[in-house]
């Protein structure tokens, strides 16, 4: 069961610190249920990978990742893998110059180490001059982390929002472009202009997209080589790994251990 399950639903709101810091376990599989929060939040995982979805679209959070959110998103996360999360609330009217869209971002091993010790903060009352500066620090890293592209955008188009959905639901789907159009009864052209205007990508990224966060969360949860590979739609272990080391720099097997490991995580 997770640990400590009230404080997950507070907002933190009138606390004089513009950051509130809480830490929670949860096991693989569970979801929070859709909810949202009147802060910011910078959802960080040690272990383990968190499916965030929204009506905005989709994040996969892996380890050595974090999500920033904005306030009042409303969003559900669902665990692959035992997740144990750090998860600040940050009053964005009190912290300037923040991340202005919701975003994957690197960690470093400066924040983990901050967001580690931030949880131990009291969470009312003035500040101490340590805890002032913990918490400068993290809204100084979170300003100048570099966002990830850990994100699958939903559409707008309710056809094309049933499309993408199918994808999501079947990543071993090798259906073309065309296919899917004769599917759908919509023209391919119009299918690829819709797929760019709607979500940045063209059909082919977003897919190949899907498949990657399918993949991450396929790997969280214990599976392995082939498998995984077939699961996303790849005829062979090796394009599978080609194209996971394009995104990641890491073969599956060197990013399961990564997440799995209690401990400072490799930056990519």
């Amino acid at each position: 069961m997770r640990q400590d399950p009230t404080p997950y639903y507070e907002t933190f709101d009138g606390q004089p610190s513009p950051l509130v810091a809480i830490e929670s376990a949860w096991p693989s599989g569970t979801s929070t249920g859709w909810h949202s929060h009147a802060r910011g939040q910078l959802l960080y995982a040690i272990t383990g990978v968190m499916v965030i979805q929204s009506e905005a679209g989709t994040w996969v959070v892996p380890s050595n990742r974090a999500l920033w959110m904005l306030p009042g998103l409303r969003h559900t996360v669902r665990m692959s893998g035992d997740v144990d999360m750090r998860t600040a609330y940050i009053d964005t009217d009190a912290a300037r110059n923040l991340p202005t869209q919701t975003c994957v971002i690197n960690v470093s091993p400066l924040l983990r180490a901050l967001l580690m010790e931030a949880v131990r903060l009291p969470r009312s009352g003035p500040l101490l001059p340590r805890a002032e500066h913990i918490v400068g620090l993290i809204l100084d890293e979170l300003r100048i982390s570099s966002s990830l592209a850990l994100h699958l955008p939903t559409p707008g188009h309710p056809v094309l929002r049933k499309l993408c959905q199918a994808l999501i639901e079947t990543p071993s789907d090798r259906s073309s472009a065309r296919d899917w159009s004769a599917r759908v009864g919509m023209g391919e052209r119009t299918l690829h202009r819709l797929f760019s205007q709607q979500t940045g990508m063209t059909f082919a990224q977003w897919r190949e997209q899907a498949r990657l966060l399918s993949a991450l969360k396929d790997i969280a949860e214990g599976k392995k080589g082939i498998e995984v590979a077939l699961n996303c739609g790849y005829s062979s272990q090796s394009a599978f790994s080609a194209m996971f080391r394009r995104h990641f720099s890491l073969t599956p097997s060197e990013f399961y251990r990564q997440l799995t490991e209690d401990g400072q995580n490799p930056q990519p």
